[in-house]
């Protein structure tokens, strides 16, 4: 995994996903070298760079230019950029243009979460698998009660980080956002 630290940011563009939760995402998503992936709020580009190292393609989608910009920075940074298609666009709109995906992870949906789950699953293949990672507790629900609207059968991970800072007495530890992943895979 890429050290948090040794990404390009941008205070106005969300990320990058922290390095734990990049490691489990990618656990999550079981992403293998066959696989596309289409990653729907790229943000920074965190996840995309994890994905472009282990699967076929990434297409990494955002509606911030200033999102787009970043990711292709932090992919160029990275020696990455080959396998990854940066799209700034709505995410509906550009799904409409990809034909099929085996994973479909979602990091920032701009209130669209159940429209772009619907459209994504239709064009996900057998056995692909949904990731939607939340920091909002109205998202985690919505995420769960689309996946089982549409047959699926959630699997919800809720994870708190927090990493120590050393000071004169000692290790104090500070809590990063709790992040819940939730992920289910099409049959």
């Amino acid at each position: 995994m890429i050290p948090d630290k040794d990404f390009i940011k941008n205070p106005e563009v969300p990320g990058p996903t922290k390095e734990e939760i990049r490691c489990v995402v990618m656990c999550k998503s079981k992403v293998s070298s066959d696989d596309v992936v289409v990653e729907i709020g790229c943000g920074t580009g965190g996840l995309t760079l994890e994905f472009a190292k282990r699967a076929k393609m990434v297409y990494a989608i955002d509606k911030d230019v200033e999102a787009v910009k970043i990711t292709r920075e932090n992919l160029k940074k990275f020696g990455r950029e080959e396998k990854v298609q940066v799209i700034q666009g709505d995410a509906l709109d550009v799904l409409e243009n990809i034909t099929s995906f085996d994973i479909l992870m979602i990091g920032g949906s701009s209130g669209d979460l159940p429209s772009i789950m619907e459209k994504g699953y239709e064009k996900l293949k057998i056995n692909g698998r949904i990731l939607v990672t939340s920091i909002l507790l109205e998202t985690r629900v919505e995420a769960v009660k689309t996946m089982q609207a549409m047959g699926m059968v959630p699997d919800v991970v809720d994870i708190s980080i927090s990493k120590g800072k050393i000071i004169e007495r000692g290790t104090m530890m500070l809590g990063n956002n709790p992040v819940t992943i939730v992920s289910a895979e099409k049959l």
